[in-house]
């Protein structure tokens, strides 16, 4: 099974640009949702988002804060990069569709969505039974995104 590519939310390019999200300073997180949420380049904060898994079996609401939060310059390109998040299933299944990211410092507006990803591109749900660690790697030398030319 191979995730899907890291789908940017319209407003994040802008939050980028005037400083609201700030790549190097605030912190990130990544939640997980049912198939029942459906992907909207409009949406734009946290708020927006439906069907975030439930409390359970290892998946705490809210997701995980996402750790090793770099943006480097390597030779005129910029990297936006982060440890590779995951969760262990504990007392049953974990089953989710999609991943979001967003930015958990700014206030206002609250919880700015960054990009979304399915876990399984053909689109189909992910299971991770019971004692299982589901890990999401990012890719080794693109992070989530990178800005070049």
């Amino acid at each position: 099974m191979a995730a899907g590519a890291f789908q940017t939310y319209n407003k994040f390019k802008e939050y980028f640009g005037d400083n609201t999200i700030d790549l190097d300073g605030d912190s990130f997180r990544m939640t997980l949702h049912t198939s029942t949420y459906t992907f909207a380049a409009t949406h734009s904060v946290k708020a927006d988002l439906t069907d975030e898994v439930a409390s359970a079996n290892g998946y705490t609401t809210n997701g995980v804060a996402l750790t090793g939060v770099t943006w480097v310059e390597t030779a005129g390109t910029l990297v936006f990069d982060f440890s590779d998040p995951g969760w262990t299933a504990a007392g049953g299944s974990i089953v989710f569709r999609r991943g979001v990211v967003h930015d958990d410092t700014p206030t206002s507006p609250a919880d700015p969505l960054c990009t979304s990803f399915l876990g399984d591109s053909t689109p189909a749900d992910v299971t991770v039974t019971d004692a299982n660690t589901l890990t999401i790697q990012i890719h080794a030398t693109d992070g989530m995104f990178t800005l070049s030319g």
